[in-house]
């Protein structure tokens, strides 16, 4: 197994957005293509390209890199999610393989793995120690749903008689781990391509509802890329054309009754395509960050102004791991922002 061991580097970086400071100091500068972080007390954990992983030792100051064994060196994982015991990542492509990697001693295990030509997963997300849920394109009618009752020793998948069936062209993006949503007991599931919209389960994906959005959609390339819930009722989903990633309407929604309806917020202002947004923890569902195709933009008042902090196009997405700190990656780097 090889160990990249990569210690601090310290740039920074101050601007000013609505009131705001944000400070930002470049932990990890190498080649890589990083579309999943989980952020836990400890540690910074990233699923990458080329059949790696990697954490930043927040306090070590030092960054590993390991390639995974059991996968090809072409194998991406764009999905991540972690208990209080492991941290698990998942491929996207065929075939898909979710692996269970112990904190503690970094054992590398196989929990899941599928074969099919279309198979392609997006998103993962623990609920607890226990619960943990994962999405992806559809291989027959419905969405890929699998899940685990067992701390994620062993998946099930989901059998499509009880999911929502899909419209001809509607798949999902594997941009940012964000397609998939948790809050309480309601999961939020977000698709795009030639039809975008939100999938929700109030009972943990026993029963579903489907709800049609305003987000632009119709071809290959567009329709929502992120999302992401203050609570169960507050939420906000973006993305747009990934072709034409100036296109600032119809890129970007919100909603205050739990997906059933959506308001285009922001149009033809702010941000054009995203990959990633996030509501700032412990800000009431007002404060908001994005990133994407035009750079990096904060709201501190749920839509209805956006400032532009960063022209930065190389962040693929993020994860804060307090009201004032989060980390970003995408292209070759790993950056920790801290707002003040």
């Amino acid at each position: 197994m090889k160990k990249i061991v990569v210690f601090l580097l310290f740039i920074s970086i101050s601007v000013v957005a609505q009131s705001r400071k944000f400070k930002s100091e470049v932990i990890l500068e190498t080649k890589l293509s990083c579309r999943a972080i989980f952020v836990d007390d400890e540690k910074v954990w990233m699923g990458m390209d080329k059949g790696r992983y990697g954490f930043y030792d927040k306090k070590k100051d030092t960054t590993i890199l390991k390639e995974i064994q059991s996968v090809p060196r072409t194998t991406e994982f764009r999905s991540i999610a972690g208990t209080k015991e492991a941290i698990f990542i998942l491929a996207v492509g065929n075939p898909a393989m979710l692996i269970r990697i112990d904190k503690k001693t970094l054992e590398e295990t196989v929990v899941y793995r599928e074969e099919h030509e279309k198979v392609f997963y997006d998103s993962m997300q623990f609920v607890d120690d226990l619960n943990g849920f994962a999405m992806g394109d559809p291989i027959e009618n419905c969405l890929a749903f699998i899940k685990t009752n067992d701390g994620g020793k062993t998946w099930q998948k989901v059998n499509c008689d009880v999911l929502p069936k899909v419209a001809e062209g509607e798949a999902a993006f594997a941009t940012s781990n964000t397609n998939l949503t948790i809050k309480g007991k309601s999961i939020f599931m977000v698709s795009g391509g030639k039809k975008s919209r939100v999938f929700v389960s109030k009972d943990f994906g026993a029963t579903w509802k489907v709800y049609e959005t305003p987000i632009v959609q119709g071809e290959i390339m567009t329709g929502i890329f992120t999302a992401d819930f203050y609570n169960e009722k507050i939420g906000i989903i973006a993305g747009g054309n990934y072709e034409k990633q100036d296109q600032n309407w119809a890129n970007k929604a919100i909603t205050k009754n739990g997906g059933k309806t959506w308001k285009l917020i922001a149009e033809k202002e702010a941000f054009g395509y995203a990959s990633c947004v996030q509501f700032v923890p412990n800000s009431k569902g007002k404060q908001l960050i994005s990133v994407g195709g035009t750079g990096m933009f904060y709201s501190a008042d749920f839509d209805k102004t956006w400032t532009k902090f960063s022209d930065d196009k190389d962040f693929y997405t993020f994860r804060f791991e307090s009201e004032k700190v989060f980390y970003a990656t995408g292209r070759n780097k790993l950056v920790r922002f801290q707002m003040e």
